[in-house]
């Protein structure tokens, strides 16, 4: 179960939110439990120590097909605070959220978007697509409702939150600039993005890439066929995108045979890397934070599609030096 410690702040000016008592020392910490490591890893930077943040959800997992186990009942039922994107991306486990949401505060944090916010799963007209932390600027906006709902419980902790809401919303500010000029530099006929699954439209939507397809869909549960693989080769061979990358959360079986059919057929297309799509990277790692997932991908994606890496933003240059990166892209 990864435990998700409020991470070290990154702005110059962080003398100016660093609290003399804490609020968090005249009470214990809210325990607030995430379904997965995109939301914990904002919540955990929110509260400060207001609030202990956990994940259910490990590097690796597929948060469509987890199941609760006895160990995830345990958690929920201790926890202060539950925090989720959408039964569209948790399927298998809203009966239990919802089971625990009557005695629970239980945010579904889609939720807090407008309709005309939310892209809809191509395949099911109506049905949400969930994957919204691939849009960096949409994602912050779940900081400030995870803030309000801890203040709910800890209105000491209000002013701190607010900070930590403003700091954390500048730095995933230049991230989305500087995820946007990275995709830019591809050269526009290879802007497509093909992956195991369709976890990319909202990136696809924020960045400007020209098209997203997918062996299987939203979902995981269903898996893919071989008119799938074929259908997807016909894109990539139609397109002549040079590059189709696999995923940490998916075996990679489905894009080798992908690849290998494209090959079949006469085309020339290589495995430009692994994206991490439904979860983050390794614990104690930089693909372990939300941020350091999103330079990742980016990071993989623009050098496999022909474009460069910019320099990495000044306002997250506290978060690169901790993790020993140069300019962004080297560990």
């Amino acid at each position: 179960m990864p435990i998700h410690a409020p991470r070290t702040r990154c702005l110059a000016a962080s003398a100016a939110i660093v609290f003399a008592t804490s609020a968090a020392a005249q009470e214990p910490p809210l325990d607030v439990v995430a379904t997965v490591g995109m939301i914990a890893d904002v919540a955990a930077s929110v509260s400060g120590d207001c609030a202990r943040v956990t994940s259910l959800m490990g590097p690796g997992s597929d948060p469509h097909l987890h199941r609760a186990t006895a160990s995830d009942v345990d958690r929920l039922a201790r926890a202060d605070l539950v925090l989720y994107v959408d039964a569209a991306l948790e399927a298998r486990l809203a009966e239990v959220l919802e089971r625990f949401s009557e005695r629970t505060p239980t945010v579904g944090l889609a939720a807090a978007f407008a309709a005309d916010e939310l892209l809809e799963d191509p395949d099911e007209p109506g049905a949400l697509d969930p994957h919204l932390w691939m849009d960096v600027s949409r994602w912050a906006r779940i900081a400030p409702v995870i803030a309000e709902a801890i203040a709910a419980q800890r209105p000491a902790c209000a002013d701190e939150l607010t900070a930590n809401v403003a700091q954390l919303t500048a730095e995933l500010d230049a991230l989305h600039g500087w995820v946007g000029a990275a995709i830019a530099s591809i050269p526009e006929e290879a802007r497509i993005l093909v992956t195991a699954h369709d976890a990319f439209h909202y990136f696809a939507d924020a960045y400007g890439i020209m098209a997203s397809e997918a062996i299987e869909g939203i979902s995981t549960e269903s898996e893919a066929s071989i008119g799938d693989i074929r259908a997807v080769a016909e894109f990539v061979i139609g397109t002549g995108v040079p590059a189709v990358f696999v995923e940490t959360t998916i075996s990679p079986r489905t894009v080798e045979a992908l690849v290998a059919e494209v090959r079949s057929r006469g085309g020339d297309v290589v495995i430009g890397g692994a994206l991490f799509s439904d979860a983050m990277g390794p614990e104690g790692t930089p693909e372990g934070s939300y941020v350091g997932m999103i330079r990742a991908n980016t990071v993989t994606i623009a050098q496999a599609l022909g474009g460069t890496v910019p320099d990495w933003p000044e306002a997250l240059r506290g978060w690169a030096e901790a993790w020993g990166i140069s300019g962004g892209v080297s560990p």
